[in-house]
């Protein structure tokens, strides 16, 4: 692939930023997401990141797709199309470390499906957020039905979905579209703070948690306990485990340094 143009990811004291810019609003061609596909790819491989946050800079986190690329599309091309979207943000979903979106200004249609992705999202005061697909007579095709739903219930999904209308930082604090509302302009160093403290964890037990909660929602229950025993038990094999437990007799909880092996 080439040098990336949109999408650049920078790491700095064990938190990498994926972030966006291709001004002016961050709209979601394919371009886009595939460097956002890599930057998540690479991102989830380096062992210098231990935790990642999603950026779209001051002004926007990203105000959906591109329209204009996308009404020249068809049924057929918009199958394949949509699929590699999916792919994209699936692929920041899966990054095994956790994620936290910082959105500032807009984060509506595919830039809030982004959003979605991750496994926090501060939120900017005067920020808003929305699947507004609706109103240009389609539906969100990248995870706002799915995603969504499951984040806050079908009810509310429906609600944002059938309506289209923009949410403000106060009601999506309400209804758990966001996890924390702060000043605009202290929304990244909030998301980094964040990142940092989970940074200083144990990789492979956040990344095992990680697994555990999002494929097990996807399982029976039953299933879902098999999983969570299986990567519970995985981890006694680890350093961290042995680091974390010698630290907790010796010196109280809280106080391990772990080594990601």
């Amino acid at each position: 692939m080439a040098e990336p143009e949109f999408v650049m990811l920078q790491v700095e004291d064990g938190v990498g930023t994926i972030r966006l810019d291709r001004p002016k609003m961050n709209a979601i061609n394919e371009q886009l997401h595939m460097e956002v596909r890599a930057a998540a790819l690479e991102a989830g491989k380096r062992g210098d990141v231990r935790a990642v946050v999603v950026y779209g800079g001051e002004r926007v986190f990203a105000a959906g797709a591109d329209i204009k690329a996308m009404s020249q599309l068809d049924g057929r091309s918009m199958v394949a199309w949509g699929r590699e979207l999916t792919d994209s943000f699936t692929a920041v979903q899966e990054i095994p470390k956790p994620v936290i979106a910082a959105i500032t200004g807009y984060a509506l249609g595919g830039g809030y499906e982004l959003a979605l992705c991750a496994d926090f999202r501060v939120m900017g005061a005067g920020a808003k957020v929305g699947q507004p697909e609706i109103l240009l007579g389609v539906i969100p095709g990248a995870g706002g039905t799915q995603r969504l739903a499951r984040l806050v219930g079908p009810a509310k999904a429906k609600d944002l979905v059938f309506t289209g209308r923009h949410v403000g930082a106060e009601e999506a604090m309400e209804i758990g579209l966001a996890d924390a509302v702060v000043p605009d302009a202290e929304v990244y160093e909030t998301a980094v703070a964040m990142a940092r403290k989970f940074a200083a964890g144990p990789p492979l037990a956040l990344a095992a948690a990680k697994r555990a909660i999002d494929e097990g929602l996807d399982r029976p229950l039953r299933e879902g306990l098999v999983l969570e025993s299986q990567l519970f038990a995985e981890l006694f094999d680890t350093e961290d485990q042995a680091i974390g437990m010698r630290s907790f007799l010796e010196n109280g909880p809280g106080k391990a340094t772990f080594t990601g092996r």
